[in-house]
């Protein structure tokens, strides 16, 4: 995306800022999963951590204006001031505060009237005399008691970015066996024009073009019955999707935050489905010390925790949830990073063993994996982790319920279900 740098300061520059665009720069510290944040005292792990993520208008405000500064949208002399350099001149500095206060309150105004986030009360505009920044900047202290929340708008907004990145990168992609559907967003595969006959699925620019080039250009155009095209598509089955996230801390520990882009994922997938295939549903389970499904609206401030992995929770879960729906395809797609380390007792305590693969905790996760194929319910494993232990539980499952297992990593994870998802979605008929 392009970004124009000013020389000096102007009033309306918080007018040619693409909100579209910060947004895509901003999905990350949106949609932050507790990588950067979140006290948590284990026996096993220790203390780590920070306190809870920071979701204050703040925040927000420090991110924006770090958005601003990597995409070359800041004055030079707006730059040296954010390094702590002076111009030399005190009134030049603070009117040069002022200026970046008054762009950062615009921009988040300008989010919240667009619908893309709201906040619990009215932003406080700081006092022109007083610092911006620092221990008694008046913008820090105005904004920290303020908490904002990405609406409807704003998450589905994200899950159209990201589904847009993803089927950009596929269709460049060169994954080997892997088989690509090349769409766009909007467009269905495969989707070639016949003479119209049957279903009118209309496909108006095949259908002008037979009337101008019969007619001629001119107004108005004249439509007879062998001009009309429609679209050849293709047989879509519906289906029933849940999305089963692993969240417990190993997603945010080991210097990678893999939870983040799980989410975006699931926000793609959720464009993909409204937008595509509107019969078919996505639900979204997340699994740890148990399970539970979070309402799609909370998904983007999901964080990870607690601690353990118990798959067969999740499973047992999103069997009950699947089998409630009448569709032709019931599917789980399963995002973890670990082995089966808790599960639930007949009693409901929970039973924990981090060390190694427990027999137990894996005998009754192979259950619920054959409780899944004797219900038609298809697994499809992916897998952010390489660990042997790891490969040979994942490729049991597989065994067990003739699904498939990918072996991927954070930034291949989307194209992989993506392409995955749109494969067997699709059935071509003659």
């Amino acid at each position: 995306m392009k970004y124009t740098t000013y020389s000096r300061y102007l009033a309306e520059l918080a007018d040619t800022i693409n909100l579209q665009g910060l947004l895509d720069q901003l999905a990350d510290f949106l949609l932050q999963s507790g990588f950067a944040g979140g006290a948590y005292s284990h026996p096993f792990w220790g203390e780590f951590g920070e306190d809870d993520a920071d979701r204050s208008l703040d925040a927000l405000r420090q991110a924006i204006l770090q958005a601003l500064m990597e995409s070359g949208q800041l004055t030079p002399e707006m730059l040296k001031l954010l390094r702590g350099e002076s111009s030399g001149d005190a009134e030049r500095d603070a009117d040069l505060q002022r200026q970046l206060s008054e762009l950062l309150d615009k921009i988040v105004q300008k989010l919240m009237e667009e619908g893309y986030l709201n906040v619990s009360e009215a932003p406080k505009l700081p006092s022109g005399q007083q610092p911006l920044f620092g221990p008694g900047g008046m913008a820090k202290e105005a904004a920290q008691q303020v908490q904002f929340n990405l609406t409807e708008k704003g998450i589905d907004f994200l899950g159209y970015r990201t589904l847009k990145h993803l089927l950009g990168s596929i269709g460049k992609s060169s994954f080997g066996a892997h088989d690509t559907e090349h769409l766009a967003t909007g467009i269905e595969a495969e989707a070639v024009s016949k003479p119209y006959g049957d279903t009118l699925n209309l496909d108006v620019n095949a259908t002008l073009t037979n009337a101008l080039q019969r007619e001629g250009l001119g107004v108005p155009i004249n439509l007879e019955y062998d001009d009309l095209m429609v679209h050849q598509a293709e047989y879509r089955s519906s289906s029933a999707t849940v999305l089963m996230l692993d969240c417990s801390h190993s997603m945010i520990l080991y210097g990678e935050d893999r939870f983040t882009p799980a989410k975006k994922v699931a926000l793609a997938l959720t464009h993909l489905i409204r937008t595509q295939f509107p019969g078919d549903t996505l639900r979204v389970v997340l699994f740890h010390d148990t399970a539970e499904e979070i309402p799609l609206a909370q998904l983007a401030r999901a964080q990870v925790g607690p601690y353990h992995t118990n798959t067969a929770e999740g499973l047992k879960l999103s069997r009950r949830m699947l089998m409630s729906q009448r569709k032709d395809m019931r599917q789980i797609i399963m995002i973890t990073d670990g082995k089966p380390s808790a599960l639930t007792l007949p009693d409901g305590k929970i039973y924990v063993n981090s060390m190694g693969l427990d027999p137990q905790i894996l005998q009754a996760t192979y259950r619920e994996v054959a409780l899944c194929r004797r219900s038609g319910i298809l697994i499809n494993t992916f897998m952010l982790a390489r660990d042997r232990s790891l490969v040979e539980f994942v490729k049991r499952v597989s065994a067990i319920c003739r699904g498939k297992a990918y072996f991927t990593n954070t930034m291949t994870l989307g194209q992989f279900i993506l392409m995955d998802f749109m494969r067997r979605k699709t059935r071509r008929v003659s």
